[in-house]
């Protein structure tokens, strides 16, 4: 059983960053795709971005520029660096290791 785990999230005002961190157990985490989704308050959960094993990476037009995924298989962990967040990316943020979800998310409010 992989187990997932999201962190990082927080209260930022508007153009301000944040970095949210996700861990994944396993011993093959180098070949997961991680991914990265998002459900804000009365919405369905979307897509965000995602790095493939081999590193290639695909974004959400709407994070496009503005979001930067990357991985780090040592430690096991992957990353959303989110840079200009603007109130429409308050959401929480869930992450997966292929099919795996962690559940729990990380709530990133973005306010003034």
């Amino acid at each position: 059983q992989v187990q997932v785990a999201e962190s990082g999230g927080g209260w930022v005002q508007p153009g301000g960053s944040l970095r949210l961190s996700c861990t994944a157990s396993g011993t093959y985490f180098s070949l997961y795709t991680m991914r990265w989704y998002r459900q804000a308050p009365g919405k369905q959960r979307e897509f965000v971005a995602h790095i493939f094993e081999n590193l290639n990476t695909k974004y959400a037009d709407s994070v496009k520029g503005r979001f930067i995924i990357s991985r780090d298989n040592d430690k096991k962990e992957a990353y959303l660096q989110m840079n200009n967040l603007t109130p429409e990316d308050t959401a929480v943020y869930y992450c997966s290791a292929d099919d795996h979800f962690g559940g729990q998310g990380t709530q990133v409010t973005v306010s003034s």
